[in-house]
C-alpha cells in the first residue's frame, strides 16, 4: 500500500483523536499560561513529555515546587498503565526498525486504542509510524494554540482538567461500538469500579491495572474461544 494511501488512512482513523487532542491541548496551553508558564514551556512539555494527564498534573508540580521524589512517584502512579500497554504491543512492535523507541514513547492511550485493534498487514510498519506521529502533532498543535489563546484572551480555567476524563469516556464508547467483543471491556470496567470502592479515588489506579492485567491473562483462552 502506497504511503499516500496509508497517510490518508491514518488521518481518517485519528480524526476522533484530533478532536479530543486539540481541545485538551488548548486547555493545557491555557492552563500553562494562567500559571505563568509561557509558550516555550508549553511546546517543550508537549513535544518531550507527551502525556496528557501527567502534563496537567505537571503544571501543578512545576508551580508548587514539588520535589524530585514526589514527582517521580506521582508520574509512576499516573502512567503505570503504560507498562501493560507496552507488554501487549510487544508482538506488534517487532522488527519496526530504528524508530521503535519513538513508537514506545508515543504510545498514548488513544494511539494504543487505534493500533491494538488494527488487523491489517499491508504497510503495517509505515501505518503505525504515521498514526503515532499524526497524533503527536495534534497534541503539540493544540497545546501551542492554547498558549497563544491564553496570551490573547482571558480564560477561567475552572474544570479544564476534567477534559481528559471526558476524552477517555469517548474513547471507551468508540471502542465499544467498533467491536463485538465486549467481555474485556466489561472486565476492565468491573475491576476498576471494585478497586475504586476498595482503595479510594486517590489509590485505585495501580491495583485496578494489575487486577485487569491478571484477569485478562488468566481468562485469555476462554475469551478467545468465546469470541471465535
Amino acid at each position: 500500500m502506497e504511503k499516500r494511501a496509508l497517510f490518508r488512512r491514518a488521518v481518517k482513523a485519528t480524526l476522533p483523536v484530533m478532536a479530543g487532542y486539540l481541545v485538551l491541548g488548548i486547555g493545557f496551553g491555557v492552563l500553562m499560561h494562567s500559571r505563568g508558564l509561557g509558550l516555550g514551556w508549553t511546546a517543550l512539555m508537549s513535544i518531550f513529555i507527551y502525556a496528557g494527564s501527567m502534563q496537567y498534573v505537571g503544571v501543578e508540580l512545576l508551580t508548587t515546587g514539588a520535589g524530585l521524589l514526589s514527582t517521580a512517584l506521582m508520574t509512576l502512579m499516573i502512567n503505570a498503565r503504560h507498562f501493560f500497554y507496552g507488554l501487549s504491543m510487544l508482538d506488534k512492535y517487532k522488527n519496526m526498525g530504528k524508530g521503535t523507541p519513538y513508537l514506545i514513547f508515543s504510545l498514548t492511550d488513544e494511539t494504543y486504542s487505534l493500533l491494538c485493534t488494527d488487523e491489517t498487514q499491508a504497510g503495517r510498519k509505515t501505518y503505525y509510524y504515521m498514526v503515532s506521529i499524526v497524533n503527536h502533532c495534534y497534541w503539540v498543535a493544540g497545546s501551542v494554540i492554547g498558549a497563544l489563546l491564553g496570551m490573547a484572551l482571558p480564560f477561567d480555567t475552572t474544570g479544564v482538567d476534567f477534559a481528559m476524563t471526558a476524552l477517555f469516556v469517548v474513547i471507551f464508547i468508540d471502542q465499544w461500538q467498533a467491536t463485538k467483543r465486549h467481555s474485556p471491556a466489561l472486565i476492565g470496567l468491573g475491576l476498576s469500579i471494585l478497586s475504586l470502592l476498595i482503595f479510594g479515588a486517590d489509590k485505585f489506579l495501580i491495583p485496578a491495572m494489575i487486577a485487569i492485567a491478571l484477569a485478562l491473562t488468566l481468562l485469555r483462552k476462554k475469551l478467545e474461544v468465546a469470541h471465535d
